[in-house]
């Protein structure tokens, strides 16, 4: 009898809260889990201080989209050069933040995101970032026309349900569980693309996010906000995900912690 070795492959997503002060623990975790495609957000580096050179010690390749203090993203692979197809989203020649870089790896295209907050609500922060979702849903509009296997990973500061936060009344005012906010949210659901984790989790109670105050990690006052989601033609492959929630734990932690999706090749 020929037995049939399904072979995986894990793309995650990570807003590191800052890639030089949460070094040691992004390391910790590449190598620990060692995905063959890690989505950074929030690297808050400049392009010329990214320290790609520690990655590249294990085995990763990188590019990155990056800018001073804030924002920032960032697409590493194991073992493989990333192919950059946009950084940035058209629609506002203005816009100078560093939060869309798409790439494509391992036969795959890769979409690392980092959406506007929106606080305060109402106010331009929260139009801007209606409109950067607005942005999001034409482009992610193209990649599907394009027939190909894609994720759309990252922190999208977006709560989709009730069940997606410790408290609903806690979070009601923010600008991450607006109306708005998940109505165009769940227009890129509809327009065709699974949000992995709330497929495999039907009944939420899954955090990715637990804030620095309050003792929101101790207390377990957490909520989603970091999402894959997966075109039609990624969704079939689509074996398992998770969240490293351990890793919010440790020493000088982010404030997220990972999410995965584990994809048959």
């Amino acid at each position: 009898m020929r037995i049939k070795l399904l072979r995986m492959k894990k793309i995650a997503t990570f807003n590191i809260n800052g890639v030089k002060a949460r070094l040691p623990r992004l390391l910790e975790w590449l190598e620990e889990t060692r995905p063959a495609v890690a989505c950074l957000q929030e690297i808050k580096s400049q392009d010329e201080g990214f320290p790609i050179a520690e990655f590249e010690k294990i085995g990763y390749k990188g590019i990155w989209h990056g800018q001073k203090g804030f924002n920032g993203v960032a697409i590493l692979a194991d073992g493989e050069m990333p192919v950059e197809v946009q950084r940035g989203l058209a629609g506002e020649p203005e816009d100078e933040h560093s939060r869309y870089l798409e790439a494509d790896v391992f036969g795959l295209r890769v979409v690392c995101i980092y959406l506007p907050n929106g606080n305060p609500v109402p106010g331009p922060k929260f139009d801007y970032k209606l409109r950067w979702m607005e942005r999001l849903r034409r482009r992610m509009d193209a990649i599907r026309a394009e027939e190909v296997p894609a994720i759309v990973t990252g922190d999208f500061n977006v709560i989709p349900t009730d069940q997606d936060v410790w408290s609903p009344p806690a979070m009601a005012a923010d600008a991450l569980m607006q109306p708005e906010s998940r109505d165009a949210y769940f227009r890129l659901l509809g327009d065709g693309w699974t949000d992995a984790i709330a497929t495999h989790n039907p009944r939420g109670g899954v955090w990715t996010f637990w804030d620095y105050q309050a003792g929101a990690w101790q207390r377990d006052h957490g909520f989603r906000i970091d999402h894959a989601l997966l075109s039609p033609e990624l969704a079939d492959r689509l074996v398992s995900c998770g969240v490293d929630k351990a890793y919010r734990g440790r020493e000088k932690a982010s404030d997220h912690t990972p999410v995965w999706v584990q994809l048959r090749d």
